[in-house]
């Protein structure tokens, strides 16, 4: 029997069905079949796989070239029985694997958060009789009952339906509810348009429905996406990649380092001891000991700004992506657009008005032809208004200062349209109350309510101009009177309204003669007065639009991907600005998903690459799509609130959540939420993610030339036959403490000006440009010289061993001091950037050399770290060959501002 889940059962025929099924509307299933196909199938509900164990997953925190590095420099320290420096490295070790565990723990919770959005019950026909049951016990051919506010349990093909309507949000991306019908549809409908179909997990909101199960589980779309979430794979960052690179170069590089200087030392009659001793100092000066701590805090003040701008952090990681995003993936509704239907224009009387505001505030203007008018001055648009008031079951509440809507958003957008006008339902009502009424149903396309007292009356009726306009047998004009009914003009403006996108609702009021006191289709067959046209969409928002607009400066591509019809999806691209593949070209109209099915790989990488607007997209599809742009070298963004979107945002570089109206399915596939669904803020969290890689790259910068002239300090020292200049022990203490007090303020380093004019950083390029790393070998190459030469020369003057390491260290420290000021921008000079604007990093230089002048000076901390006090001459050496090398710098960057002017 599994083979009929290949089926395409929207398509089957009734009879066919059942007899495939084995089952009767009627009857149902016994529970002896139940019981078998139970266990053929297995329990509605879905599969959890196997993941890697909590063990391992922590392990292969560890699995990192930067990592064996500090666990090589943990032993070596705890080898020189160096206990407090050794437990500091172990600790930044820990931490991070313990984050990075965490990290990837909460990642894989998609799948079981997707498991538990199957309802818990269903109600059946079994045996003939009418029972609940459990939704895990539901089998292919149970008859299953429906009803509004019901969850459907499993993917149905409906049998019979009454005014039913699906919220089918979280599958397809649909932003309103979908009419559902029985019947046979084509072989090729798309997912989104199979109205004889419901699925597991969406929402019922109006009308009941029978439909007999065709999947349960793994077998249903939820259980497929289930499928696509497990084979997505979790990318890498861009930091990520480009920090295991550079450390698995700087593990070898210490390595032959490391063997060089001991082979040289020995052939140079060293004794092995003294070399072994100058291989750890040297292995230990190499070692970035706060990197990774300045990683993870740098990220994490990252992730702290981003939450005050509406966007919630999940992964660390994700807030460096931000800065290297390429391509922002987004959805319509919610996102770039209100989720607030609102009608912008309405035909009436031979006019066409334009309505002024948006959302479910009901304040705005009517316009005519560039001037502004009351509804008082055309008849036909105040009773097209009044139409859509009462002709309506939608109410509008002020609740927390906020319009909301309690009904069908269309109906929403009908009542605020009229509430501009100056018409108060509660009014309305009153004067017209209603008696009876023809609710919605699909095979009519219309809505039809009776108002008055049994004597006078008036029906008013609101639905498709197919379905409206044939009834209708006059108009209505400006002035009230009935006129003759311009058939071909009412269509071409609905035309012209579907093509900008609009949902269009034609109206129409019959004034039946005689006591009617009830409602009947064969009461407004004919002779209709038609009223006019209104036309809906959920607009875009102005933020969204200047956000967008930001974006494409910035070298960010914005493309929007939804599971609404073409059409609206076009009209809202355009008003937005989307602009394709951002080359000035022309962009190819919007793909739907019956388009993208038929391309190929190859082919699907260039649409992609192209087009800005995909409609009516299957989950499959979104997936595939995130995976063509990466195919081609784009950092993906993607933003999505439903269980649709789960699988495509777990393979993006970076995927968004929405707080408000996501699922929590997609929140934990998600590494960002946005608090506020709006894609303002998404643009907000790159500028911020922008600004962290900044200040992760200054620390780089900052921290490495330190490194390099600790390393050649030993080298020289080993090569030149003499003592070492500075001390293992030392050496830690220089490289934790201004790792801690000075590099870490660089994480709070305001955004530097035009940060969102330049292009997206290449994930191609390494960390550091040649030009950084020609900086970084300056500053390396200046601090040897001051602390090799100051050393030397303290020896020569008869200083002691102790006081000229202690010289030599200052330098180091002083000069790390001096070079911070140069790497508040990579680019600028710190007078055009503020003295003052970072206090943080005051902060710490005021800590640091309170903490040197200890180290000095204080006797406990000349016995644990052997340091001598030194003289006011000392110092000012030491100052002499910091400030050195914060002019060179300096005038280095002078020199670059003005041969080459687009480099950082």
């Amino acid at each position: 029997m599994k083979e009929i889940l290949e089926e395409h059962w929207h398509h089957l025929p009734e009879t066919e069905l059942f007899e495939f099924l084995k089952t009767s509307p009627e009857k149902g299933l016994d529970s002896f079949e139940v019981a078998h196909r139970l266990e053929q199938f297995g329990p509605n509900r879905i599969t959890q796989k196997k993941g890697t164990s909590p063990l391992v997953l922590f392990l292969l925190q560890f699995h990192q070239p930067l990592v064996y590095i500090l666990l090589a420099a943990a032993l070596i320290t705890s080898f020189l029985r160096e206990w407090v420096d050794a437990g500091v490295i172990f600790g930044v070790v820990i931490v991070n694997a313990v984050i990075g565990f965490i990290q990837e723990a909460k990642a894989v919770k998609a799948i079981e958060a997707l498991s538990r959005s199957l309802t818990s019950a269903a109600t059946v026909v079994r045996s003939g009789e009418r029972r609940q049951v459990p939704a895990a016990e539901l089998v292919p051919g149970d008859i299953v009952l429906l009803q509004s506010g019901d969850k459907v349990p499993a993917d149905l093909r409906l049998i019979s339906t009454r005014e039913l309507q699906i919220d089918e949000s979280t599958l397809t991306g649909e932003s309103v509810p979908v009419h559902k019908q029985s019947g046979v549809l084509t072989h090729d409908t798309l997912l989104a348009d199979r109205s004889n179909m419901a699925y597991s997990s969406t929402l019922v909101t109006y009308g009941v429905a029978t439909g007999t199960v065709i999947a349960t589980g793994n077998q249903t779309e939820i259980g497929r996406i289930n499928e696509l979430i497990a084979s997505a794979d979790v990318l890498a960052t861009p930091l990520t990649r480009k920090i295991a690179r550079f450390s698995g170069l700087l593990l070898y590089v210490i390595l032959g380092l490391a063997a060089v200087t001991f082979v040289v030392g020995v052939l140079r009659g060293e004794s092995w001891l003294d070399m072994f001793m100058a291989v750890v100092a040297l292995a230990v000066g190499a070692i970035p000991e706060g990197l990774p701590a300045a990683v993870t805090i740098t990220l994490a003040i990252g992730v702290s700004k981003m939450a005050k701008r509406n966007a919630i952090i999940r992964k660390l990681p994700a807030v460096e992506t931000l800065g290297s995003t390429t391509v922002i993936c987004s959805d319509k509704t919610g996102t770039l657009t209100q989720n607030q239907m609102t009608v912008q224009e309405i035909h009436a009387g031979g006019e066409l008005y334009l309505v002024s505001g948006s959302g479910y505030e009901p304040e705005g203007a009517f316009s005519r032809n560039g001037e502004q008018v009351s509804p008082e001055q055309c008849q036909a648009l105040r009773e097209c208004l009044l139409a859509g008031l009462l002709c309506n079951d939608a109410v509008l509440v002020r609740a927390d200062g906020e319009w909301k809507v309690e009904g069908d958003p269309t109906e929403a957008a009908l009542v605020v349209s009229a509430g501009k006008s100056g018409l108060e339902r509660e009014v309305m009502t009153q004067k017209l109350p209603r008696r009876d009424a023809i609710p919605f149903e699909s095979q009519y396309q219309y809505m039809a309510t009776l108002h008055g007292d049994g004597e006078r009356n008036v029906v008013y009726l609101k639905g498709a101009i197919e379905s409206l306009l044939p009834r209708c047998s006059q108009a209505l004009s400006a002035s009230g009177e009935t006129i003759r009914l311009d058939v071909d003009q009412c269509h071409r403006r609905a035309e012209e309204m579907a093509g900008k996108g609009l949902r269009v609702l034609a109206f129409a009021r019959l004034e039946p003669t005689g006591g009617v006191r009830q409602l009947r289709h064969d009461d407004v067959s004919t002779g209709l007065t038609f009223l006019g046209l209104q036309g809906m969409i959920d607009p875009p928002r102005d933020e969204a639009i200047a956000a967008v607009r930001i974006c494409q400066a910035a070298g960010i591509r914005v493309k929007m991907i939804t599971g609404d019809h073409a059409i609206t999806a076009a009209a809202i691209a355009r008003q937005i600005g989307l602009n394709g593949g951002g080359d000035g070209a022309a962009q190819p109209p919007a793909l739907n998903g019956g388009e993208l099915a038929h391309l190929s790989d190859a082919e699907l990488i260039v649409a992609a690459e192209r087009t800005a607007v995909f409609a009516r997209v299957a989950p499959e599809q979104k997936l595939r799509l995130v995976e063509a742009l990466q195919a081609s070298g784009q950092v993906v963004a993607m933003t999505g609130d439903g269980v649709n979107d789960a699988p495509a945002l777990r393979q993006a570089n970076i995927g968004v959540a929405m707080g408000i109206t996501g699922t929590e399915v997609s929140k934990e596939a998600a590494d960002m939420v946005l608090t506020d669904d709006n894609f303002s803020s998404i643009e907000a969290a790159v500028e911020e993610g922008r600004g962290v890689f900044d200040n992760l790259v200054k620390f780089i910068t900052w921290t490495l030339p330190t490194n390099l002239g600790e390393g050649l300090v030993i080298l020289a020292a080993v090569f030149a036959g003499v003592q070492l200049p500075i001390l293992p022990v030392q050496i830690l203490w220089i490289n934790m403490t201004t790792a801690v007090l000075l590099g870490l303020m660089l994480a709070f380093e305001p955004k530097e000006p035009g940060i969102m004019q330049r292009p997206p950083l290449d994930p191609a390029k390494p960390l550091l440009t040649a030009e950084l790393g020609l900086r970084i070998a300056i500053v390396g190459v200046l601090l040897l010289a001051g602390s090799f030469g100051l050393f030397e020369w303290q020896l020569s003057a008869g200083s002691s061993l102790g006081k000229a390491r202690t010289c030599a260290v200052n330098v180091f420290v002083f000069g790390e001091l001096f070079y911070l000021f140069n790497c508040r921008s990579l680019r600028h000079s710190l007078f055009s950037i503020g003295m003052f604007s970072n206090r943080w990093l005051l902060w710490g230089v005021g800590l640091m050399i309170i903490l040197q002048f200890l180290f000095t000076y204080l006797p406990a901390m000349n016995m644990a770290f052997h340091s001598q006090p030194i003289g006011l001459g000392e110092w000012g050496v030491i100052i002499a060959a910091s400030l050195i090398i914060y002019i060179v710098i300096e005038v280095e960057k002078w020199i670059r501002r003005r041969t080459k002017p687009g480099t950082p």
